[in-house]
């Protein structure tokens, strides 16, 4: 037979362009498939780089409503607002103690009793009655343990009512004694209480909400014979302007790159930015005193930052300036340019905030409330090799005050009799450095103790003060330390840095006290 009639040659050669066909079908959907899957990526990244980009326009419009924000809020705090109602949670028992079990029955322990011929014999009896014996003891022993769980099941129920009902009177005694606090709190501000001004202010400056990047730091200090309140904000860094103005997605290379924001665009909106801010600070404060008690706002505006050239820790102040209320009063913010109303209070602005240039600050935080004590020189009295333990504690502290004189800051000891827990408080008058430091010396041969570190961070709250140190002849623990990392403005000073202190500044070499014990590893 001819190959050409074959009908397996045939067969095959069909099988075989089907095959191809086949082929040529799956390449062409796979082609077809990588054709969409790129198409769908790369809409995906535009619409990334959309995204980004309106993250970005969002971000700089909310930079440049930031007055503007504050100025339509119609809930900042009062004294009626800050009142609060108690509403009592209603109980809700725990399931499990709701409802009780179904009690046993006689009937599922009953034993089926003899039927038909044998019952009427009499056959078996005996054993059924020893049947219903054993039965009315399972019986009993069951209702017995199901009567001991039913009041288990109660017990808890009341149990967990009772601890509902005790947690429901404690909250509604401390919303009780949070509101009397708030209503003598408004008592005393009405009287100008230099504290409950001080505290009602310090409530408005922690509600105002801002974008994203905004230090929430602030010190108040109030004047009650004038009615001037002292303000020290920190204002936000440069970085909180983005410094893309758009994105845009690079297929060739398969990136989404800034575009970048224009260098004088960014400096404009960051002295906007700063502009701004003060103005709403001192726009929320004398829009919450409802009661007229501070007559004038003075304002500090720092940031925290890293000097670039010397790489320490800075406090420029960049913005400055005084208003009272009336002439305050008289602005129309929403139609204000924020800089040159600035420059119309008499403001004192940094020229160049984008490099931190400071500005000197019109009023500064002030010593009167403490009560200081003249100076004692203890240096001049000193071996060549003094040991600080065979100091008095009055020489010891007026020993602190001299270093930290040394070192650059106005010192002065406090008054023992009412120092709180102040043994000397410090200055520095430099405009980008931080003000008031509340020093504590501990003159000891044990570990200081973790209580005194947490009572000297509560002085410096008290105090509104911006740093506190705590000086010890000895050492601290590991909780004190994770302590004070934690707290942020707490320092601690031991002896063996005490020894490195006197002698870089004031050349002496000083014994402070005993070696501390070696740690264990953690």
């Amino acid at each position: 037979m001819a190959g050409g009639s074959d009908p397996y040659a045939r067969e095959a050669a069909r099988q075989a362009k089907e095959q191809e066909r086949a082929r040529k079908a799956a390449e062409a959907a796979a082609k077809r498939r990588a054709r969409e899957e790129k198409l769908a990526y790369e809409a995906a990244r535009m619409q990334e780089a959309a995204d980004r980009t309106s993250v970005a326009e969002h971000d700089a419009d909310q930079l440049s409503q930031v007055l503007r924000t504050a100025l339509l809020e119609e809930s900042r705090p009062t004294f009626d607002r800050l009142r609060q109602k108690y509403i009592p949670e209603l109980f809700v028992p725990p399931k499990a103690y709701v409802k009780a079990a179904p009690a046993p029955a006689w009937q599922d322990f009953e034993p089926e009793p003899p039927r038909g011929l044998l019952n009427a014999l009499g056959i078996g009896r005996r054993g059924y009655e020893a049947e219903v014996e054993a039965a009315q003891k399972r019986f009993d022993r069951a209702t017995q343990e199901y009567e001991r769980e039913e009041r288990r099941r109660v017990a808890k129920l009341e149990r967990a009512r009772s601890e509902h009902n005790k947690r429901v009177k404690e909250e509604a005694e401390l919303v009780k004694a949070w509101n009397k606090s708030l209503s003598e709190r408004h008592a005393a501000y009405q009287e100008r209480d230099v504290e409950a001004v001080e505290w009602f202010t310090d409530q408005v400056l922690a509600a105002s909400s801002y974008p994203h990047g905004f230090p929430k730091v602030h010190q108040v200090k109030y004047q009650a014979d004038t009615g001037d309140l002292l303000v020290q904000l920190d204002l936000p860094l440069e970085d909180v302007v983005p410094t893309a103005r758009a994105y845009r997605y690079v297929k060739t290379r398969d990136e989404i790159t800034p575009v970048p924001r224009p260098d004088k665009e960014r400096k404009e909106l960051y002295s906007q930015v700063l502009a701004q801010t003060a103005l709403r600070t001192v726009h929320e404060i004398f829009a919450s005193d409802t009661e007229g008690v501070i007559q004038s706002v003075a304002l500090n505006g720092h940031v925290a930052t890293i000097d670039r050239a010397t790489g320490r820790n800075v406090h420029p102040c960049l913005i400055t300036l005084q208003a009272d209320r009336e002439e305050f009063g008289e602005l129309v913010l929403t139609q204000v340019d924020p800089r040159a109303c600035l420059k119309r209070l008499r403001s004192l602005v940094s020229p160049n905030p984008y490099e931190l240039e400071p500005v000197r600050p019109l009023v500064t935080f002030d010593l009167k409330k403490f009560r200081l004590m003249e100076s004692l020189d203890v240096v001049a009295g000193l071996d060549s090799r003094p040991v600080l333990m065979e100091l008095t504690p009055t020489e010891f502290e007026h020993l602190i005050r001299q270093l930290f004189e040394a070192i650059g800051l106005d010192s002065m000891n406090t008054q023992p009799s009412s120092d709180e827990g102040v043994d000397a408080v410090a200055m520095n008058t430099d405009p980008i450095m931080k003000g008031l430091c509340i020093i504590q010396a501990k003159r000891t041969k044990n570990v200081v103790p973790f209580e005194t570190v947490s009572a000297l961070a509560g002085v410096v709250e008290h105090k509104r003060a911006a740093k506190g140190i705590l000086v010890t002849t000895s050492w601290f623990g590991r909780a004190s330390e994770a302590f004070a990392n934690e707290h942020g403005r707490m320092e601690l000073l031991d002896g063996a840095n005490l020894v490195h202190l006197f002698k870089e500044h004031m050349n002496l070499d000083v014994i402070p006290g005993p070696v501390p014990p070696k740690r264990r590893p953690r």
